[in-house]
This record gives structure tokens, sequence and C-alpha cells, in this order.
């Protein structure tokens, strides 16, 4: 068997300030369509005030998430981004930076090997909607056809 590679992308539509979207059916689609069977699926986001990460994607943690990020790096602190910018986002930077542009998760059997509640979320720390690309590279075997 020969190990392949493959990159894809999608696109999602967000709010911005925190936004928090579960994109796990959409990695593990692009799995499924490009006839991967096992291997490893990078999930990178392409941009400075947005991040991949897991949780559970629940009610509560949808309010605690950003709730934490507002107390670790509040909107209302004065960044020299914004000085050097004028946008306003300086805080979103710090955010995205600290929880990372990246994410690998193992699959097999064509589905990603996550723990019973936990979903791949793209969070949005921008300070407007956006419109983001994720790219996601996947390496491993494809079956045979």
């Amino acid at each position: 068997m020969t190990v392949t590679i493959g990159t894809y992308s999608f696109s999602v539509k967000t709010k911005g300030n925190c936004d928090i979207i579960d994109i796990t059916s959409a990695v593990e689609k692009l799995i499924e369509e490009n006839n991967f069977i096992e291997g490893n699926a990078l999930i990178f986001i392409s941009g400075s005030t947005a991040a991949i990460t897991t949780i559970e994607y629940e009610p509560g943690l949808l309010k605690d998430y950003p709730r934490l990020f507002d107390k670790l790096i509040p909107e209302s602190e004065s960044y020299h981004h914004n000085f050097t910018w004028q946008d306003g986002n300086g805080h979103s930077h710090l955010r995205a930076s600290l929880q990372k542009s990246s994410f690998t998760v193992p699959f097999k059997n064509s589905k990603l090997l996550l723990g019973t509640w936990q979903q791949i979320i793209l969070v949005d720390f921008d300070n407007r909607s956006r419109n983001r690309e994720i790219i996601v590279q996947l390496t491993g075997l494809k079956a045979t056809e």
C-alpha cells in the first residue's frame, strides 16, 4: 500500500467575536469523499485571527469558552496592534496565537478517532464577520479501487 497526501479546503462564514463552529462533519466528509481509510488529518485555518482546536460542542462550553478568552485577553485592553492598524482587533491576534492555527487528528476506517464528546471547532476571534478558509491535508492510505 502507498501513503497518499491530499490537500483540500472548504469555507465557513463566521460572525466573529469568538464565534465557535463545529467543523467535525466537514472534515470527516473530506476523508470519506476522497477514499482515505487510515491516516492523519491536519486541519489548518488560513488567517491570523482564528484558531482550530477541539472541545465538547455543548451550550455550556459555548458560553464558557468566550468568557475564558475575555478574562485572559480582554478586548478592552490597549494593544499596540490597534495603534498601528486602527482595526481594533489586537486582542483577536493574541487569542488566535494562544489557541493556534492547526490541529491533527488520526482517522481509521474513514472515521476521525475523536473522543465521544470531542468535536473539532473553528473559533473566529476577529471583531467582524469573515469568510474563513479551512485547509485539510490528509495523509494516509486510500481504499483500493
